[in-house]
């Protein structure tokens, strides 16, 4: 195994298991720890989120390189996945059953139109 592919190793799961327990934290309300679930959860993203820069490094890339189409496909990413979301409440938390099968389907398709926008068209 890569010195490289070692540490994503670890710090994705380190990243993952404070990001998850500090959720549970947060959402279950048996645990009455609502705070300390959010800072937990905060510390977790960032480890999850520093993770990009160093692997990047490692690959002797530069940390972070921003340019048009990865802000855009960043945007279309983050709006696929919070309409996902919000089809997915709409089911589980408020009984709407029909609105949120029609508004997850859309994010799904935004989320599916990631594809040939990272891949580009042949």
């Amino acid at each position: 195994m890569k010195k490289k592919d070692f540490v994503t190793l670890i710090l994705s799961t380190v990243g993952g298991i404070l990001f998850a327990l500090g959720m549970c934290m947060a959402l279950l309300p048996e645990w009455d720890a609502l705070l300390p679930g959010v800072v937990l959860s905060v510390l977790g993203a960032a480890v999850l989120l520093a993770m990009v820069p160093v692997r990047r490094k490692m690959d002797g890339k530069p940390a972070i390189v921003f340019n048009g189409k990865v802000i855009g496909t960043t945007l279309l990413g983050i709006l696929g996945a919070v309409v996902l979301g919000l089809g997915m409440c709409l089911i589980m938390v408020w009984n709407r059953m029909v609105p949120g099968i029609l508004i997850g389907t859309a994010g799904i398709v935004l989320l599916l139109c990631l594809i040939p926008a990272i891949k580009g068209l042949k």
